[in-house]
Parts: structure tokens; C-alpha cells; sequence
């Protein structure tokens, strides 16, 4: 697929949850998103997942094997969880870049790594998924954890992290997917539709922004389609790890 251009923006339409906008407009509506639930955003999440959140981000963390003195990338790593799980893995003789679009919840981040003493080995960046600001081939492992289904040119997104990482490289994306038991996915549905906005009400006094979040999990690609979109941006050895009978799934893969 041809990578966006500034009159696709124009003229091409996108999901913004069940929404449909014009391309240029979702960044700056997912940005709003996100400021307005960053004060909230941890708290929340333990709430909506009943704390499983803390598991998947570990699991995948385990996953990456980051050694000591490697480059990693947390893409969309908000407030800072993987960055401080992964900047135990790499070291002090290596580093960990922690980026998001978003500078509210790149402060929360921060912010957070710094109380915990968290700074030698960590760099924070302001950077868009689609245009990243690093050079070529330069990391050893790469994240993006529940920032992938936001972007709104997943392709290119996915194209860049393949940029930026080394030959030998492993991407990985930990993301809300399909749910594979079908009485699950009933009570899921319910749950996250109808129950979601309401606490996200009650809570982080946002509503809509949850219910945002909650549309934007049935628009993203299924587990399969993910696995093709890696493989169409020239990931090898592509696979996924369904968690939570296929709630999220982790998908991997390497560039050669």
C-alpha cells in the first residue's frame, strides 16, 4: 500500500471508534483523547482489566528478552509501564526511549520513571508512530503496547518500527484483539460497551473518551490480519500469543 500523502489527509476517511472522520483529523481527536484521561489513565486501567493489564505488560516484557546493553523502543508508551520493566532488562550500559505523540502522558511517564530513579538509561521523546524521529536501524527491540489500534496509517506506522530496528531486530505488539470463546465475547461486549463509557463516567468524569477507547478495540485488525500487515511491512517469522482467551494478543515478529 502506498504510504499517505497531505491530500489524503484531505480527502480520505478513517475510523475514529465507530466514526468516521477525515484522515488528518484523527491524530488531533486520539490526542484530546488522551490529555483529557492521563491524570486517570493507570487507575483506569487497573478498573477495566481488573489489574490483568500489569500481567499482559509483563508477559510481554518477558517476551522481548531485551539483553543487557541493548537499544529498546517503547512506541506509544504513555505512562511509562514497559519503559520501567524494560529498563531493568537492558541495564545501565543500555537504553530504553520511551515516545508517545502525547506530551500529558509523556509527563505522567516521566514523571513516574523519575520517582522511581529510572533516568540513566532512559530517553523520553515526543514522536508521531508515522514519521519517527530516529535513524535507521537503530534499535534492538521495539514495543507498542494498546497504542497500535490509535494510529491512524497502521501501515506506515509498522513500516517505520521495521525501519528503525536492526537487522535481527523483534517487533512487539501487545493490543486488544478478537475474543476467540463466543459466550465470552457476549459478556465482553456488554461489558465494554455499555459498562466502559459509564466508568469512565463515574471515574475519569469522561465518558466519551471511553467510549472512544472501547470502539476502537472492535476496529482493529483481528489477530490474523495483524499477522499480514507485520508480514506486509517486511516482518519474518511473524507469530501471536492470544492472552485472555484472545481479550488482547501478543504479536511478534523480526526483521532479518
Amino acid at each position: 500500500m502506498a504510504e499517505p500523502g497531505a491530500e489524503d489527509a484531505v480527502t480520505q476517511e478513517t475510523d475514529f471508534g465507530f466514526e468516521r472522520v477525515p484522515a488528518g483529523e484523527k491524530t488531533a481527536r486520539v490526542r484530546h483523547v488522551f490529555e483529557s484521561v492521563a491524570s486517570r489513565y493507570d487507575l483506569m486501567n487497573d478498573l477495566m482489566s481488573a489489574g490483568l493489564h500489569r500481567w499482559w505488560k509483563r508477559f510481554t516484557v518477558a517476551s522481548m528478552a531485551a539483553r543487557p546493553g541493548q537499544r529498546v523502543l517503547d512506541l506509544a508508551g504513555g505512562s511509562g509501564d514497559l519503559t520501567r520493566l524494560l529498563a531493568q532488562q537492558v541495564g545501565t550500559a543500555g537504553e530504553v526511549v520511551l515516545a508517545d505523540i502525547n506530551d500529558s502522558m509523556l509527563k505522567v511517564g516521566r514523571d513516574r520513571l523519575c520517582d522511581r530513579g529510572l533516568v540513566d538509561n532512559v530517553r523520553v521523546v515526543q514522536a508521531n508512530a508515522e514519521s519517527l524521529p530516529f535513524a535507521d536501524r537503530h534499535f534492538d527491540r521495539a514495543t507498542i503496547a494498546f497504542g497500535l489500534r490509535n494510529v491512524t496509517w497502521k501501515d506506515r506506522a509498522l513500516a517505520e518500527l521495521y525501519r528503525v530496528l536492526k537487522p535481527g531486530g523483534r517487533l512487539f505488539i501487545l493490543e486488544f484483539s478478537q475474543v476467540q470463546a463466543p459466550a465470552l465475547a457476549r459478556i465482553y461486549d456488554l461489558y465494554s460497551l455499555h459498562l466502559l463509557p459509564r466508568l469512565g463516567r463515574w471515574v475519569a468524569r469522561d465518558e466519551a473518551s471511553y467510549r472512544y477507547l472501547a470502539e476502537s478495540i472492535r476496529m482493529h485488525p483481528p489477530q490474523e490480519r495483524l499477522l499480514e500487515m507485520m508480514q506486509e511491512a517486511g516482518f519474518e517469522r511473524c507469530r501471536y500469543h492470544n492472552l485472555t482467551a484472545g481479550v488482547v494478543a501478543v504479536h511478534e515478529g523480526m526483521r532479518l
